[in-house]
């Protein structure tokens, strides 16, 4: 059951700042949660993503507020909604893209036209936020492998937010965004809003046909996810955790890698070490090793 929400008339007073006992607390539930490890400098980002949420509960305390999430479960993806950054955009990091392009794609395509692979292309977006990145590689495999050409293609996008899930799915960003497209891309996938939807963009019925969302928590055991990928594309997620946590996530993805997949990973991440199944061929991409279990 959901805590009552506060009414119009008797607006809730703003939270009072997180103590120290509380914080380890939302430490300590995120962490299960989420495997993201907030650090004490923290703090102030805490309090200023959930106050509004506090409010509209009627709650006068992020300890209370902190009772609640414990209890609910439906509470607790809010929560999660409420502190995680989604920061994205249209072809980031162009260097990755730059390998598929000249790399992977020509690679790919070879081999199917030879027999040596089947003729498709399964991509991941794990941490897909506001649907800038699987888009973008929507758009760049339409480029490679264009309809008539006889592969199947795949997208998959997941994220642990509910709330940026949604604004994936309906597709539409603020025309400001069609500088980060290349032209040729933005002319052959990118529709421009009319009427009441002046000032917008919408992606191409060809592109949202490549496109499947799903919410996935990078931290569960188990991926809720059928088959394997070609790549995967994990990036500016791993920062986010702490050792253990990371290990676990990178395991989980690698099992998930066709034989001979890739992973991607922010430009600032890196696996480090040995033990992953997983040896680097480019900056931040990794393949799956020969013989690297299942």
């Amino acid at each position: 059951m959901s805590p009552r929400a506060a009414t119009a008339r008797s607006p809730a007073p703003a939270p009072a700042g997180v103590s120290d006992g509380e914080f380890a607390r939302f430490q300590a539930l995120v962490h299960r949660e989420a495997g993201i490890w907030l650090s004490p400098a923290k703090k102030a980002l805490l309090c200023g993503r959930l106050a509004r949420r506090v409010r509209e509960l009627g709650l006068g305390t992020l300890g209370s507020y902190a009772e609640v999430v414990e209890r609910d479960l439906a509470e607790r993806v809010h929560m999660l909604d409420c502190i995680t950054t989604n920061e994205t955009h249209f072809f980031r990091e162009p260097r990755h893209f730059e390998i598929l392009d000249q790399h992977l794609f020509p690679a790919w395509r070879a081999e199917g036209e030879a027999g040596r692979r089947p003729r498709r292309v399964r991509l991941w977006s794990a941490a897909c936020s506001t649907g800038e990145e699987p888009y973008s590689l929507a758009m760049a495999l339409l480029r490679a492998f264009p309809p008539g050409s006889g592969w199947e293609l795949e997208v998959l996008a997941t994220d642990l937010s509910t709330r940026v899930l949604e604004r994936a799915r309906q597709a539409t960003w603020p025309i400001a965004k069609q500088s980060e497209i290349p032209l040729a891309d933005l002319r052959a996938f990118m529709l421009r809003g009319t009427g009441s939807q002046e000032g917008r963009m919408k992606a191409g019925p060809e592109l949202r046909e490549l496109v499947r969302f799903s919410r996935l928590n990078l931290n569960d055991a188990i991926y809720p996810v059928a088959g394997s990928f070609d790549a995967i594309f994990c990036r500016n997620v791993l920062i986010y955790f702490d050792a253990p946590t990371k290990a676990a996530v990178v395991e989980r993805l690698r099992g998930h890698l066709s034989p001979g997949g890739y992973l991607f990973l922010g430009h600032a991440e890196s696996l480090g070490g040995r033990g992953t199944g997983l040896v680097p061929v480019f900056p931040t991409v990794y393949a799956r090793a020969p013989g690297g279990g299942s």
